[in-house]
């Protein structure tokens, strides 16, 4: 693997996804909606770990962003071997019976079409011609059971898993594996601003007694995309500490 391109790759569990295969050596492209973000996030990539990174502007909303994304990794020779897709529209707030179809439709746009059009082009434009590459969708253990007033985003997770495997079957074809990793809740900033009570309670609902860090879904995307799981395709990867193996939290 030479290159990697990964999504939302500039902070949180994009970075870490971006980092681990830097780690390996392999050359990363990371994407955000600001191109200065990605460029700054890109450049500490190279420097510690000595590979070639280079950030990019994507609105994965719009297929002409995704188009001139690989216009610019193809001018750059670096089209991927693997792409991550860890950028969403989170769809918060996102009340059942007064939600527009208007936003709905951005959420289902967002996170099914567009990493759609992410993986259509990395096959069409590299992986088909080298006869191997890979494909890792960042989903969600939502797309297995649901929470409150999220079901554009809920029902746009559970879409990814079936993307997944209708795309193992397409491009199995041409070498190409598509997978999905499904995590659960993952450590961020704002876990930072949480009293001890609420850390507790919400630990409290994970059979291993915490949540994960954006490292542990990096290790899940990493083995996905390897060679290591070259005989796994069109199959989800659950994250989540057990909590989709709990019938009630906390029992």
């Amino acid at each position: 693997m030479k290159t990697a391109l990964v999504t939302a790759g500039t902070a949180g569990t994009g970075r870490a996804i971006a980092e681990r295969f830097a780690r390996e050596g392999v050359n990363v492209a990371i994407t955000s909606r600001s191109v200065e973000r990605a460029m700054e996030a890109a450049a500490e990539i190279a420097a510690k770990y000595s590979v070639i990174c280079r950030g990019y502007a994507l609105d994965q909303f719009e297929e002409s962003s995704v188009l001139a994304l690989y216009d610019a990794l193809e001018a750059d020779g670096l089209l991927p071997d693997a792409v991550v897709l860890n950028a969403a529209d989170l769809g918060i707030g996102m009340n059942a019976l007064t939600v527009s179809a208007a936003d709905f439709a951005r959420v289902i746009t967002t996170n099914i079409v567009g990493e759609f059009l992410l993986i259509r082009e990395a096959a069409v434009r590299h992986m088909i011609e080298q006869g191997k590459g890979a494909a890792v969708i960042i989903g969600s253990n939502t797309s297995r059971r649901a929470i409150r007033n999220r079901s554009a985003y809920c029902a746009s997770k559970g879409g990814l898993v079936s993307l997944a495997k209708s795309l193992a079957l397409d491009l199995g074809g041409y070498g190409i594996r598509v997978n999905a990793v499904l995590p659960g809740s993952i450590h961020s900033e704002r876990w930072e601003a949480f009293d001890e009570e609420t850390l507790a309670a919400k630990r409290a609902r994970v059979p291993i007694g915490r949540e994960a860090y954006p490292d542990d879904i990096a290790e899940a995307a990493y083995f996905l995309a390897s060679d290591a799981a070259s005989s796994i395709s069109g199959t989800e990867l659950i994250v989540d500490g057990g909590v989709d193996g709990q019938l009630f939290p906390g029992t």
